[in-house]
């Protein structure tokens, strides 16, 4: 049986570094305000946000209490382990360009972040969670959960980052429009267009980088701990 103290511990880690902190390419968010009079999106996404520290809780335990298929691939944990390291290499250079800000919580933006992946897609750092959670269902050999994953992450990101969208373009005004036109939402562009802000494209050191994203590297590794131990408990 699954020690419960450390499958809380680990579960709550895992959710709090992959969901909860906050992965604006503009260093912080203030905090969602409700305004009944939004668009639906921006609505939900507002709503999501506020909710975010408990919303996957559900895709977590489905990882720790399902059991793997019994006809699964003895190749698909080594795929789901490629996608994991795969997203947080995408995780790791976005980060390097973002820097360790932010994690902040406060309402204080900083520059515009438009450089290394920013430069090819708006939301590179919530296209690497939900490859995240997909190679972590792939590892736990429950393959029916990755198309459920993708559309349960598809559609809460998508409405924070309507809701995001918002707030950066009230604050930023032609600087963030310019860039949104440049750079799209979702599906990354093949050709790098960085936007200078201040004439500067500057880096974060690959040190603050792994200092920055510790929390989500730890939290990765108790997650294969986590799914080891339910391994072993299930044979």
């Amino acid at each position: 049986m699954v020690p419960s103290a450390l499958a809380k511990a680990g579960v709550s880690r895992l959710f709090f570094d992959i969901f909860v902190r906050v992965p604006s390419n503009c260093r912080a968010l203030p905090t969602p305000v409700k305004n009944d009079s939004r668009p639906l999106f921006p609505r939900l996404g507002a709503w999501l946000f506020r909710r975010r520290t408990s919303i996957p809780i559900p895709l977590a335990l489905a990882l720790l209490l399902i059991p793997a298929g019994a006809s699964s691939s003895r190749l698909l944990p080594a795929v789901g382990v490629a996608l994991v390291l795969a997203a947080e290499s995408l995780r790791l250079w976005a980060v390097h360009h973002i820097g360790v800000i932010s994690r902040t919580r406060s309402d204080r933006l900083g520059p515009l972040v438009s450089t290394g992946p920013f430069a090819l897609v708006r939301n590179p750092l919530y296209l690497g969670n939900i490859a995240l959670w997909v190679g972590f269902a792939a590892s736990a050999r429950i393959l029916w959960l990755v198309p459920v994953f993708i559309f349960v992450l598809a559609l809460e990101y998508h409405a924070i980052v309507r809701w995001e969208e918002e707030l950066l373009e009230s604050r930023r005004g032609d600087e963030y429009r310019a860039y949104a036109a440049r750079v799209p939402r979702w599906i990354p562009s093949v050709v790098s267009r960085p936007l200078t802000v201040d004439g500067r494209l500057s880096t974060f050191s690959w040190r603050e980088t792994l200092f920055s994203e510790r929390g989500t590297l730890i939290a990765i590794a108790l997650g294969y701990l986590l799914l080891w131990i339910k391994d072993g408990v299930w044979r």
